[in-house]
């Protein structure tokens, strides 16, 4: 996957009761952030991060959603506890994962796992790769893409 790439069509069962579409996004931006599991202590931050960051991503006419392969109940939960503003998708089956490429082979307590790798990625409103970030590190991640969305809404 490069940048300026065009992600295929996909579709989730998201938060809130909807379906998402990937072609339905109607924003100039869509960031997708990929993240290993609710409820734990770098996902809930990094998703703390994008819920603080928000309306300045809406500002900029830019959505975001986090995947992550729990289920709708634990996304729910989760939403709600840290009253997350954008949706969560369900991606149980992987497909969106497989899509981005982000399931990996990780270390965890000494053991191989499959998982996901803490990804991000911006999509313009054609469904087109404009940028990824791959194994994300969490402190000042939310704000280093909006950063870059900012200087993507100046330049255009």
């Amino acid at each position: 996957m490069m940048q300026a790439d065009l992600i295929s069509d996909f579709e989730l069962n998201a938060t809130s009761g909807r379906q998402f579409r990937l072609s339905d996004v109607k924003s100039k931006y869509l960031v997708v952030f990929f993240y290993p599991k609710d409820d734990t202590p770098g996902c809930t931050n990094e998703s703390q991060q994008f819920r603080d960051l928000y309306p300045e991503f809406v500002q900029m006419d830019c959505e975001v959603v986090g995947v992550s392969r729990d289920n709708l109940e634990s996304h729910e939960k989760f939403k709600e506890k840290y009253s997350l503003p954008y949706d969560l998708l369900s991606d149980a089956d992987e497909v969106v994962c497989e899509l981005f490429d982000v399931i990996k082979m990780k270390n965890m307590y000494g053991k191989q796992v499959r998982g996901i790798e803490r990804s991000t990625f911006i999509l313009d409103r054609a469904g087109k790769l404009y940028k990824m970030w791959r194994g994300v590190k969490v402190p000042g991640h939310a704000e280093e893409v909006l950063l870059f969305i900012r200087t993507c809404s100046t330049s255009h």
